[in-house]
């Protein structure tokens, strides 16, 4: 059975889990004092460890005023403290041969570390500083604006990374998921050093964060590390305190309808992706949708891949993807080909969606995308830091954890029936084409 993972106060029936789980390290979780939630994974036969400091908050989080806080704070967060400075903070892993990084997202942001395991307590003591003791210093904000601006440059060259964004733009509308997760050169040249001190201040709490390690770990110590780095950074553990609710899908809800979208820009190569709006991050039809996605764009043997590359020579790059969210989602087909082949390409993509939904899929190729998906969960796990996001992710997003056999019987007991029905609902869904290279005038 799933780890069911209550939002309790410290003490209470629930606040102390294990879970000693078939083919997986040993699973615990523990409410700790102020609300923080800690889950660790012991990978028996490892030297190493990834820790996460998770904050529930992301890009669809910021206010007016504070949009492009979120990765400001990203950056921010690794330029000093009260008691380090920004060197400090890469001397810190670099003489150790870890990795430290942070990654942005439009529901939640993660800093973490994988160190060998004996330089674990100095990665929990590094991130929990940053995280409760960041001086966004207004010169170094200044300085890392200008760092942002060349990411967003670097990214807005990208044709493939445009489209992406753009898509994203045009089937979540106005909505705050619809905002670009780094923010836009004009939101991140006028958010002032005041806004994005409100916004860390308002977001960083106890409550909001979850601690998640994997590898050659002990949980017990390592509770007593993040308790104590906190504590030292400044944090009121307060003993009664429960973690803050998990997102729900509240408010008003994105709406979408058919938009055709054209970019111009001067590229060698058109990319296009056609689609629309997909399932939640927590949709029980989810494990259908993987299912779904290896069959028609997830591979070499998938019928996008085939049809326009293997068959017709039309694109390099072809494939089907997903994205879920607190209160919808995103499916796509994108490829990329000669401009003067884009209608083309797209005819041929909407009528793999389309014969997909009318037609269904194999036994064949139900075996052979179980197969694919299997494997690459297992294969997925082998490293600490993808089994340390994994308790990251099932924390905030599912409030349960799956063991890797029970992700594996839930994909297992898939049925084509479920595939094209679940096809037939996205292909009759409001669609929408973005295109980008060298169209129009």
């Amino acid at each position: 059975m799933p780890l069911d993972l209550p939002l309790v106060a410290p003490g209470q029936p629930g606040s102390d889990l294990t879970a000693g789980q078939a083919g997986d390290g040993s699973v615990r979780r523990s409410v700790l004092p102020g609300g923080v939630r800690l889950l660790t994974e012991h990978v028996p036969g490892v030297r190493s460890a990834s820790v996460g400091a998770w904050v529930g908050v992301g890009s669809r989080d910021e206010s007016d005023g504070h949009h492009g806080s979120t990765h400001f704070l990203e950056h921010l967060l690794f330029k000093g403290t009260a008691r380090r400075t920004a060197m400090d903070i890469a001397e810190a892993f670099d003489e150790v041969g870890g990795e430290a990084n942070a990654a942005t997202g439009k529901e939640h942001t993660c800093y973490y570390a994988r160190v060998l395991d004996e330089d674990l307590p100095m990665a929990v003591d590094v991130i929990a500083d940053m995280v409760t003791s960041a001086r966004l210093d207004r010169d170094e904000l200044e300085t890392e604006r200008g760092v942002i601006l060349e990411e967003l440059a670097m990214n807005d060259d990208d044709p493939s990374d445009v489209v992406h964004e753009r898509f994203a733009t045009v089937v979540l509308g106005e909505h705050a998921l619809g905002r670009p997760i780094g923010g836009t050169p004009d939101t991140i040249r006028a958010v002032p050093r005041d806004a994005v001190w409100e916004h860390y201040r308002q977001h960083y709490r106890p409550d909001t964060l979850v601690v998640t390690a994997a590898g050659n770990v002990d949980h017990d110590a390592l509770a007593a590390q993040v308790a104590r780095a906190l504590e030292e950074g400044g944090w009121d553990l307060a003993a009664g305190a429960a973690p803050a609710a998990r997102r729900g899908a509240a408010g008003a809800q994105p709406t979408a309808g058919a938009s055709d979208v054209t970019v111009r820009r001067t590229t060698e190569q058109g990319n296009v992706i056609v689609g629309g709006t997909g399932l939640t991050a927590t949709d029980p039809r989810r494990f259908t949708l993987s299912v779904l996605n290896a069959v028609l764009g997830g591979g070499m043997s998938s019928r996008l891949f085939q049809e326009i590359r293997e068959k017709r020579g039309l694109a390099y790059s072809t494939y089907s993807f997903a994205s879920g969210h607190a209160d919808t989602g995103v499916f796509g087909l994108y490829a990329g080909c000669a401009p003067a082949k884009i209608d083309e390409v797209t005819e041929l993509m909407v009528a793999e969606l389309e014969r997909l939904a009318d037609g269904g899929i194999t036994d064949a190729e139900l075996r052979r995308s179980v197969g694919q998906l299997s494997g690459g969960l297992v294969l997925g796990l082998e490293d600490s830091g993808s089994r340390m996001s994994r308790l990251g992710k099932s924390e905030l997003v599912h409030g349960q954890l799956l063991s890797t056999q029970e992700s594996l019987d839930r994909v297992r007991a898939v049925t084509a029936r479920e595939v094209q029905e679940l096809a037939a609902d996205l292909a009759a869904r409001p669609r929408s084409v973005v295109r980008v290279g060298p169209f129009g005038g």
